[in-house]
């Protein structure tokens, strides 16, 4: 079997895990890693005896790598992930994929005129509960779909962050909704504010609305002392609650309340393989670039919405 060549742009938290998923997986071989700290490169590659980089430009240039991951700050995201694009690599880029949709647009336009795969990091798609509730709203399971509640609360995180709680965190519940209900909102109105880290946003209530009257809830912070991932999908027969962390799965309606088993699978690990695959076999990945932007799009927008005090409305 073909393995495909694939490096990481980015060792820090986050960067190290998907370079060891990559390592562990069958289809894909760790070439490289890259980080402009030299040390923590250097660390990373020993662990996985791999070449290390301090420059992505010179390792972009290594022909046995077909496919990265870029996973640096958010604000260096779009600048990294179009020099792989440019360098004619396939590119899986982390939320919020860019600091500005114009950034993401541009990454859009590079890897379509390029033939490449350009996907984003959006974990929660992988986690089968996830899928099942998907499918059962559009299968109107659960009846009519009514509105969906997330929370993304925790402390502040270890990483240095260079944008705020919207970007960073509520980007995935904003993901979510449009996975879900598979649609895009036609209106955000957004509360955000900073109550410990002057910087940036620390908290954030989100409601989308839709064009046939159901709404979406998104509460996010990096304030709540302990850590909380949960979605809970209302309809019109039965409400639908999944824990991401656990990755359990709760049905009520009227008759019973049941949970429905799944194996605890590692969602990076369902990602990375869902990239090497699109990318061997030529497949359209479940989640694209033009994804990223309409997230980044909505997220911009729950920003305006709170500095203007009103409802921004999408289209």
């Amino acid at each position: 079997m073909k393995k495909l060549g694939v490096a990481v742009i980015g060792t820090g938290f986050w960067g190290k895990n998907h370079a060891r998923v990559y390592k562990e997986l069958a289809s894909t071989k760790l070439v490289a890693v890259c980080d402009v700290n030299g040390e923590r490169a250097k660390s990373i590659a020993d662990q996985f005896g791999v070449k290390a980089y301090t420059s992505s430009s010179r390792m972009l240039k290594n022909e046995e790598i077909e496919a990265l991951s870029v996973c640096t700050w958010s604000t260096n995201l779009a600048k990294e992930a179009l020099k792989a694009l440019k360098a004619g690599k396939h590119v899986l880029v982390e939320k919020p994929m860019a600091t500005q949709t114009k950034q993401a647009e541009t990454l859009l336009k590079t890897a379509e005129e390029n033939g490449l795969h350009l996907t984003v990091g959006f974990l929660m798609r992988f986690i089968p509960g996830l899928q099942h509730i998907r499918e059962a709203v559009e299968n109107k399971k659960i009846g009519e779909l009514v509105c969906a509640t997330a929370r993304r609360v925790s402390q502040w995180p270890e990483r240095i962050g260079d944008v705020g709680v919207v970007k960073d965190t509520a980007i995935h519940d904003i993901d979510v909704m449009r996975y879900i209900s598979n649609e895009d909102p036609i209106g955000v109105y957004a509360k955000t504010g900073s109550m410990k880290h002057r910087k940036f946003e620390d908290y954030a209530q989100i409601m989308l609305t839709y064009e046939d009257g159901k709404s979406a809830f998104i509460e996010s912070n990096w304030l709540t002392p302990y850590k909380t991932r949960t979605l809970r999908v209302t309809g019109s027969d039965a409400i639908m609650k999944l824990d991401y962390i656990t990755q359990e799965l709760r049905i009520e309606d009227a008759k019973e309340n049941r949970s429905p088993r799944y194996l605890w699978q590692e969602p990076l690990k369902l990602e990375l393989q869902h990239f090497a695959d699109c990318i061997l076999e030529k497949k359209k990945p479940v989640v694209t670039g033009a994804d990223g932007l309409k997230a980044l799009q909505i997220a911009e927008a729950a920003l305006r919405s709170s500095a203007k005090s009103r409802a921004i409305k999408l289209r």
